[in-house]
């Protein structure tokens, strides 16, 4: 048996973790068990007052019935990845905020995106990928870059079974018809500054290496198709993710829930460790069945050279 003196901050959960507790219900009911009558904890703990703590082996034996709330079948999903005969539209939202020295930009376009399942061999799952009806693109190399990426479409994804990208690819009537494609971009941006932007979208579309890592950049991937559906243990689990480039690895922790009355999986996001440079937050909802993602809700900000950038992606599922 240990003793602790309550402090201010104390509750029963951070003494819990401090003790690797599970069920922080058991610290009442061990103290309540050894303590004398006038040390009861009822509801709130007392600062000051002694507080009696299980020794080692007794918080291994509360921890051996499992039955703390975390580790409820619920908050465990089991996520499964089956998009056979997957055939879906998206809205997609993207909205993209700066603070410089207290001069706030910002920049918001929209476009839908469809998702179809074209088969699965060798334990890897193929999509056809396509993004169309850009709205609200305000500059005219914008609507340059839209109708650029609109060219490609549709662009093949492969993915593991648990659906993470394992490589971006176009195919290959799409690379056979570049030149054509090139001309028609070329007619409908004639001016300079046009053709030198689509002389260096043609180089990265050539340059299978460089498509991919371009692609797997872009913030609708990288979060849609990202590991979300790693194994839950304790109401937790975790994945890497690239949040703005090669150099911005981090570890994203998620709790997840199933919510039995909708058939759905609900997984809340954000980083496992404290960052004061980067925050992000995700919140996704799956169908408990398939894996499929039905929404997803993205943040994230960033500080790089005093300035302040926060990129937010709203998904939702439309048919």
């Amino acid at each position: 048996m240990m003793l602790h003196f309550i402090r201010h901050g104390d509750t029963l959960q951070s003494i819990a973790d401090q003790i690797n507790l599970e069920n922080p219900l058991y610290i009442k009911e061990f103290h309540n068990q050894k303590c004398g009558r006038e040390d009861y904890i009822f509801e709130d703990l007392v600062v000051g007052k002694k507080l009696f703590l299980p020794d080692h082996l007794t918080i291994h034996n509360y921890n051996s019935r499992n039955d703390a709330s975390f580790k409820s079948p619920e908050k465990n999903p089991k996520i499964s990845f089956s998009p056979e005969n997957l055939n879906s539209q998206y809205k997609v939202n993207i909205k993209e905020i700066s603070f410089d020295d207290g001069k706030k930009s910002e920049n918001s376009f929209s476009y839908n995106f469809s998702l179809k399942w074209i088969k699965s061999e060798y334990n890897y799952h193929t999509f056809h990928i396509s993004k169309s009806d850009f709205s609200n693109i305000k500059e005219k190399l914008g609507d340059l870059a839209s109708s650029c990426m609109q060219s490609l479409n549709p662009i093949e994804i492969q993915t593991n079974l648990k659906g993470e990208i394992v490589t971006i690819n176009l195919l290959e009537e799409t690379i056979e018809n570049f030149p054509k494609i090139k001309e028609k971009l070329l007619d409908q941006f004639p001016d300079k500054y046009a053709k030198i932007y689509i002389e260096e979208f043609e180089y990265v579309v050539l340059n299978q290496e460089l498509f991919q890592k371009k692609m797997k950049q872009d913030w609708l991937l990288k979060t849609f198709f990202a590991p979300i559906r790693n194994e839950f243990k304790n109401g937790k689990s975790s994945f890497k993710i690239f949040l703005e480039n090669e150099n911005s690895l981090v570890d994203i922790q998620q709790n997840g829930l199933v919510n039995n009355q909708t058939d759905e999986v609900i997984l809340n996001q954000a980083l496992l460790n404290d960052n004061v440079k980067i925050k992000f937050t995700g919140d996704y909802t799956l169908s408990a069945q398939t894996g499929i993602i039905r929404s997803m809700n993205i943040r994230n900000s960033y500080s790089e050279f005093n300035i302040l950038h926060t990129t937010e992606l709203k998904v939702s599922q439309i048919s």
